[in-house]
């Protein structure tokens, strides 16, 4: 359809139904069988897309594609390294020759390695570097202009409450985790990467936004840490594993049709302060 049917005001409006469905659609879910990522995948999977889930452990993501089949839900996956372009290409190759097009591409990949400043090195630096910038970059970059011969698509960046505000480090206190330097500046970055990409593909109908959550309860977190960031939080919790469903599944459909260039944040208030 084009933008200018797309904005008749006499165009028949959509059920909300049809809106969030992503039926026929193939979503690319880069670290999708991490944290964040394998609830990010039953989202879109429940909706109707064929998620592909990827990332440098091909045994995590074959499981993780298995365990939404064993559901009924359409899933693949395949192996991918951020820090080789080849690697990239051959990711967006093998969804074109097995899909025909790609029409979702979540970016919830990241590579972590140093600490704060006194503990992280140069060789550090660089490595996280190569995958959290190049390599969100260049996939990116290669995924859009797919998009674009197609007609239109959507990217999905995955940011952080610490790509927008500098860290609390009191919630760390009497742990062993903190949060690393280069966490802020790829984090960081990526806002307004998904700003400018936003602007370059947006004529060519390819939506790209950028979402920032908080904090995700997971086994093994220490209670210090717990009992100081919910302290911290307007809503009092962490998020659970609902909580990104519904904001990665509007951003990926088109119920989200006009916003491109966004930084949604699903934090529970830690931002409105």
């Amino acid at each position: 359809m084009s933008f200018a049917e797309l904005e008749r005001p006499d165009r028949p409006g959509r059920t909300v139904t049809d809106l969030y469905s992503l039926d026929g659609r193939v979503a690319v879910v880069t670290g999708g069988a991490g944290l964040y990522g394998r609830h990010m995948c039953d989202a879109l999977a429940e909706a109707g897309a064929h998620v592909v889930v990827t990332s440098r452990d091909a045994d995590a993501c074959a499981a993780a594609a298995d365990a939404l089949r064993r559901r009924g839900l359409a899933a693949s996956s395949h192996p991918l390294d951020l820090a080789d372009e080849a690697s990239i290409l051959a990711l967006r190759d093998a969804v074109l020759a097995s899909h025909g097009r790609v029409d979702v591409l979540v970016n919830g990949s990241v590579h972590r390695q140093g600490s704060d400043p006194g503990h992280t090195s140069a060789a550090d630096w660089a490595a996280t570097s190569l995958v959290n910038s190049t390599g969100l970059f260049l996939i990116s970059r290669y995924f859009a202009e797919r998009m674009a011969a197609q007609g239109g698509g959507s990217i999905i960046n995955i940011g952080s409450i610490y790509g927008v505000v500098g860290p609390t480090f009191d919630i760390y206190q009497n742990t062993a985790v903190t949060s690393p330097a280069f966490y802020a500046y790829d984090k960081g970055g990526m806002v307004n990467l998904t700003r400018y990409l936003a602007c370059y593909y947006g004529p060519h109908g390819v939506r790209v936004n950028c979402l920032s959550p908080g904090g995700l309860r997971s086994e093994g977190q220490p209670e210090p840490f717990l009992t100081a960031y919910r302290k911290a939080t307007p809503l009092g919790r962490l998020a659970g594993p609902d909580d990104i469903k519904g904001p990665i599944l509007f951003l990926a459909s088109d119920a989200s049709a006009y916003v491109t260039g966004a930084n949604l944040m699903v934090d529970g208030g830690w931002t409105a302060h």
